[in-house]
């Protein structure tokens, strides 16, 4: 009896102890959940986090890489046309609530554009900016003043755009024509009714005395936005505005105060 009862102990003992052994190591490597950025803050966060203090100029000029800054989040592609557009977490979390409330109603957002750094920007400025330059010589005609002032209907010199500092976002279709009838029109009027209401602003309205043409796609998150402009506007000088072609004519431009403050009244609150 005794060393049957043995026997069937035996196994069962081997059994627990196998599991118990197993419950004390370690699981297996596994690949670790993606995020968004690094876990470091850098004394940069932290005077970017805090609308009150004085942003670092590297910021406002969009000499940063947002992929390595913990404010920004990756925006999940069922907001966007692409599945690496970035945004300011505060201004991402805006847009998630009013994407959702326009979606109620039968609005539909998709963003086209988020974050733009200074290489981004500069990539866009200079293929506009060569292109000029080759009709140019065609025509055999060089008036550089008159080229950036082009190119500066729609497109921001780079160091002075607002796209630097994640705040704001293209929607749907940059052509005002869009805009201006069937669904689109449905979705402006749908912008210029309750985007304020999540803190959104178009800066680029018409007829404002300086500054680009009318965008009905730019919309900005004026909590972060409005500070980060007046502070850009005091601090930005046009010898600051350097480093790609044509950059020469930021200064007869007056590209500060007529681009970077040339913007809707309301969005400076």
């Amino acid at each position: 009896m005794a060393s049957s009862l043995q026997g069937w102990l035996f196994p069962k003992v081997v059994f627990l102890g196998i599991l118990f052994l197993s419950s004390c190591t370690s699981e297996p490597d596994t690949p670790p959940e993606k995020i968004d950025q690094p876990k470091t803050t850098t004394s940069e966060e932290a005077n970017v986090a805090k609308p009150d203090s004085l942003f670092p100029l590297e910021y406002l000029l969009g000499k940063f890489d947002p992929t390595q800054h913990r404010l920004f989040a990756t925006i999940d592609a069922k907001y966007s046309d692409r599945d690496d557009r970035l945004l300011r977490r505060e201004a991402y979390d805006a847009f998630k609530k009013m994407h959702q409330a326009a979606q109620n109603e039968g609005i539909n957002f998709t963003i086209l554009s988020a974050t733009r750094n200074f290489d981004y920007q500069k990539g866009i400025w200079e293929r506009k900016w060569f292109a000029a330059e080759e009709k140019d010589k065609n025509q055999n005609e060089f008036d550089p003043m008159q080229r950036a002032l082009k190119i500066l209907e729609y497109s921001s010199m780079p160091g002075t755009s607002r796209h630097h500092w994640g705040t704001d976002i293209d929607l749907n279709n940059f052509e005002n024509s869009y805009f201006s009838q069937g669904q689109g029109l449905k979705e402006y009027e749908w912008l210029l009714k309750h985007a304020e209401e999540f803190g959104f602003c178009q800066p680029y309205t018409p007829n404002r005395p300086t500054g680009y043409f009318e965008e009905r796609w730019h919309w900005s998150f004026i909590p972060l936005a409005g500070e980060i402009t007046k502070q850009a506007g005091e601090r930005i000088k046009e010898n600051m505005i350097s480093g790609f072609a044509g950059a020469e004519q930021a200064a007869q431009i007056s590209v500060v105060e007529k681009y970077i403050l040339g913007i809707n009244p309301e969005c400076l609150k």
